[in-house]
């Protein structure tokens, strides 16, 4: 008998969740999808399709065997790394406030300061002294007071304790704070040490990011180890969502006259040049420095201090939405 003639022995419910049935000498076996059925369910329609094809002519043993497509594994974060090519460029203070600008738009986002040797997102996100609880072998983030939950080493070791790790082990410890338990966290942004070492190849290699933003300051020596980092990314075949220059223009806080003490406009033009976005720029401000140091990044607030930060932060909203194919809602 054809596999039709026996699907007609079956009430339709069942038969629609028939994937083969095959008769091999006195034996019928039949394969069903159980998808979507619980215990109770599972044992009900195992039960119903024996008995619907018990007495089958020739068939002295019916077998009977469910299948259920497994669920989809989360896709996890969406993770976006912030690099540069050389320290001092304040790409630290740009991912904490991209961070908090991110999730005042509403975005879910989860931050990991992964320079282990000089981890400063504790004291720009003010959660200095903190330390994470675990579940199993895995680290839950702290939640900053700014919505942004994260995790740094400089949770995990003695403030102002100097860490002589080689490469190994301070990727290994990299991995420990991204592999952590973010639960609902949409985008996870990675504030990467400067350079391109061991830990921005681990990264590469083991927790590939969707996108990478580049920090610099506007004079020729930055933007040439800016330029290595930009190209690290590629190799890696990273995509890079732009460039952002920081530290560009300086206001006298007593007689208001703007100076460019680092230059102005290097970095717009190298991505101009590179074709890469050029995702915004962020002035040298008394203000900002005073209020990243007190643990209070601009992005929380309003007003001129916030407003360069957040003009960045839309820009990576923007990318965000079209890799997702949806606007924010």
């Amino acid at each position: 008998m054809d596999q039709e003639a026996l699907k007609s022995r079956l009430p339709s419910d069942i038969a629609a969740r028939v994937r083969s049935l095959k008769q091999s000498g006195t034996t019928l076996t039949a394969i069903l999808d159980a998808s979507g059925l619980d215990a109770a369910g599972r044992t009900d329609l195992e039960r119903d399709a024996t008995n619907a094809l018990n007495g089958t002519a020739g068939v002295s043993e019916v077998r009977v065997a469910l299948m259920a497509d497994k669920p989809a594994a989360p896709a996890g974060p969406v993770i976006v790394a912030v690099g540069s090519g050389k320290g001092g460029v304040g790409k630290s203070t740009l991912t904490a406030n991209l961070a908090v600008a991110l999730a005042r738009s509403g975005r879910k986002v989860g931050l990991v300061d992964a320079d282990v040797y000089g981890p400063s997102q504790p004291m720009l996100l003010d959660t200095e002294g903190q330390r994470p609880l675990a579940e199993g072998d895995k680290l839950v983030p702290i939640m900053s007071r700014f919505g942004v939950p994260m995790l740094s080493m400089g949770h995990l070791v003695e403030a102002g304790k100097a860490l002589a790790w080689r490469g190994p082990m301070a990727s290994g410890a990299f991995g420990q704070l991204v592999d952590a338990v973010w639960g609902d966290i949409e985008v996870l942004l990675l504030d990467l040490p400067p350079g391109t070492g061991d830990v921005q190849i681990t990264m590469l290699q083991k927790h590939k990011p969707a996108g990478a933003v580049i920090v610099s300051t506007p004079q020729d020596l930055a933007l040439i180890d800016a330029q290595r980092a930009a190209e690290l990314f590629a190799k890696g075949n990273v995509p890079i969502i732009g460039l952002v220059e920081n530290m560009a223009g300086y206001i006298c806080p007593h007689c208001g006259e703007e100076s460019d003490p680092f230059g102005r406009g290097g970095v717009e033009a190298a991505a101009a040049q590179a074709g890469i976005p050029f995702l915004g720029r962020i002035p040298l401000s008394l203000s900002v420095r005073e209020a990243s140091d007190a643990g209070e990044p601009p992005a929380a607030g309003e007003g001129e201090g916030a407003a360069a930060f957040v003009a960045v932060a839309d820009q990576v909203g923007q990318w965000l939405d079209r890799r997702s194919g949806s606007p924010a809602g």
